[in-house]
Order: structure tokens, then C-alpha cells, then sequence
């Protein structure tokens, strides 16, 4: 394929997703609490951020995360898996994860994803 035609699918996949992205979150906004679904999951599968490459960190707090930076990433890892969590407004407190995953996920400070292992569930 051409470089330019891959390029060209990358940014439409990208765009259809926040589209998406941008359509749920309006939707949860304004639907009445009868027709939210309370178990919602992840409308993504967890291949979209299991393939950036995560640095391994400790902290006392914490315990043990990983950071993925932008730049150890390729672009068209990186723009899908950080549109996702900033559409859904992942942070610390409230991480985004689905069902079967295995990290959740969440983003503080400029061009980082962080994830932390789940704990199996007893």
C-alpha cells in the first residue's frame, strides 16, 4: 500500500473514534439514569494501549506503574490510545478500564499514559 493511503486511514480510524468517543460521552451525559447502562465497558479493546511501550516505575504511594511517553511511542500507537483516555476523562481517581482487562488506565501531566496492574477481583 501507499504511504500516503495509510497515512490517509490512520487519521480517518483516528477520527472515527473520537467521533465516537465525543457521541458516548454526550450520550451519558443527557440520558435520563433509566437508560444508562449501569455496567458499562470499554468500548475499545485493550490492544489499543498494550502496544505502547511502558517504562516500569515505583512509588510509595502507588506501588508499582508504568509511564508510556510520547516520544518511545509511534504516532499512530500513541494518538488512538491518548484520544481514548482524554475523551473519557481517565484520571487517577476515575481510570479507564473494561471488562477483561488487565491494567487500567489514566493520563496526568503532558504526554504520558500511565497503567497499573488490576487486582483480581475475589
Amino acid at each position: 500500500m501507499n504511504s500516503k493511503l495509510i497515512e490517509f486511514l490512520v487519521k480517518v480510524r483516528d477520527a472515527s473514534q473520537m467521533m465516537a468517543d465525543a457521541a458516548n460521552e454526550y450520550l451519558d451525559n443527557f440520558a435520563p439514569p433509566s437508560v444508562k447502562d449501569e455496567k458499562a465497558t470499554a468500548a475499545v479493546q485493550e490492544i489499543a494501549f498494550s502496544t505502547l511501550k511502558f517504562e516500569v516505575q515505583q512509588g510509595a504511594k502507588l506501588g508499582e506503574y508504568e509511564i508510556a511517553y510520547k516520544s518511545g511511542n509511534l504516532e499512530d500507537k500513541w494518538r488512538p490510545a491518548y484520544s481514548i483516555l482524554r475523551n473519557s476523562n481517565a484520571i487517577i481517581k476515575d481510570r479507564y478500564h473494561g471488562e477483561g482487562y488487565q491494567y487500567s488506565y489514566w493520563l496526568y501531566g503532558e504526554n504520558r499514559i500511565y497503567r497499573q496492574k488490576l487486582k483480581p477481583k475475589q
